[in-house]
């Protein structure tokens, strides 16, 4: 089913267009507290996700070699950073695109049959820096002396995200009605056709780009490593799991680097977390919502705080379908203003796009492990090089 999620959300989505006038007033209020109570559930499990995710993935690096590990997510960290805060610019160009501003009627909203609010006990910040810190802290001990909270943690976790990913249709069906009742869901389709257009297109020329540095501006240099990546890319569409063609994108990476080992280890560590396709897309996403909900576009400094919890949130990423935009829902409440409903429809969006920005995320992480390679021989040549004297 969570391979399917894209043919499934648009079906529910073509659906609700068709067939609006049939569904009952007190079925559509009922479906919209469904979704309202989903979302509080989410919300409220949110701070505990991201910190075993935090956990695990900073315990597992920390028990890796020092000086490698530091170069990568040094090149990790500003490898996103660098993506998403330049789609920023092209994101201000979507804003000023001729979208349709949503202007919301009070006396036409919909509202839910019922309300059921989690309380929030704990900050999503605070979650994800303690469990930064821990996984420091815990990854300088014997690794097998911590596995008992490690482990059961990983695996809960995992299952309520799996959990959370069968939810997404109900999820987005009741937001999706409340934009249709609202009349502002044939507009969004309409123009988001085009952002669909221009986001694939930003990440293809930021690839491309990223590929030609690597290749010192040769284009058949380039257009070789393009083509080596490109069988795993194709599988990542396919399947819409960086996780699952880990196997095939360490042999491309391989056949394309000079330490194939360094390489296939770079791809281990960084697969769920260096995710250019979702930087680009999810800030793209981002600037053409708040443009449809007439909200105003953020200034260069509210984006750049935005994109560094970003970045640190790509840390808590799941290897799950639409793993990529959960633990982003917060971040993008919090740091841009979304409101429920702009994060529902984020969500249907990002996972009708889901198998392209996976494709880009397998390419992307080619690119870094293929920069990392380079560095690190570059560093190798510097200090194996005889000093003058």
């Amino acid at each position: 089913m969570l391979h399917r999620m894209p043919l499934i959300l648009l079906a529910i989505i073509v659906s609700i267009l068709l067939f609006n006038t049939a569904i009952p007033l007190s079925l559509k209020e009922t479906l919209y507290a469904v979704s309202l109570t989903i979302k509080s559930v989410i919300l409220f499990m949110l701070p505990m996700i991201i910190f075993s995710l935090l956990l695990k993935t900073m315990v597992g690096l920390a028990n890796r070699a020092t000086t490698i590990i530091t170069l990568i997510l040094i090149c990790l960290c500003a490898s996103n950073y660098a993506a998403t805060f330049i789609s920023h610019f092209v994101g201000e160009w979507v804003y000023h695109l001729d979208l349709s501003v949503i202007r919301p009627n009070d006396a036409g909203n919909l509202s839910p049959a019922f309300v059921f609010q989690l309380p929030k006990l704990v900050e999503n910040n605070h979650a994800l820096f303690a469990g930064m810190i821990a996984g420091m802290i815990l990854g300088q001990a014997p690794l097998k002396r911590f596995q008992w909270i490690v482990q059961p943690l990983d695996w809960v976790t995992t299952r309520l995200l799996c959990g959370i990913a069968y939810l997404i249709p109900l999820f987005v069906t009741g937001f999706v009605i409340k934009l249709q009742y609202d009349g502002v869901m044939q507009m969004i389709l309409k123009d988001y056709l085009a952002i669909f257009a221009v986001i694939i297109s930003a990440q293809l020329s930021y690839l491309f780009l990223f590929y030609l540095v690597l290749n010192r501006f040769n284009i058949q240099g380039t257009w070789k490593s393009i083509k080596n990546i490109l069988p795993a890319a194709m599988a990542g569409f396919a399947t819409m799991s960086s996780a699952a063609v880990l196997p095939l994108t360490m042999n491309s990476v391989a056949n394309d680097t000079i330490n194939p080992d360094l390489a296939r280890s770079t791809v281990s560590v960084t697969t769920n977390i260096h995710l250019l396709g979702d930087c680009i897309a999810i800030s793209i996403f981002a600037y053409a919502l708040m443009k449809s909900f007439g909200m105003p576009m953020p200034t260069v400094y509210t984006f750049a705080v935005f994109t560094c919890y970003f970045v640190i949130a790509k840390f808590s990423v799941a290897a799950v379908p639409a793993g990529g935009i959960m633990v982003m829902l917060p971040v993008l409440e919090n740091h841009l203003g979304f409101s429920p409903e702009m994060l529902s429809l984020m969500l249907a969006l990002y996972v009708l796009l889901d198998p392209v920005v996976t494709a880009m995320n397998v390419m992307g992480n080619g690119a870094l492990a293929k920069l990392i390679d380079q560095l690190a021989a570059w560093r190798s040549s510097m200090v194996t090089s005889p000093t003058s004297g």
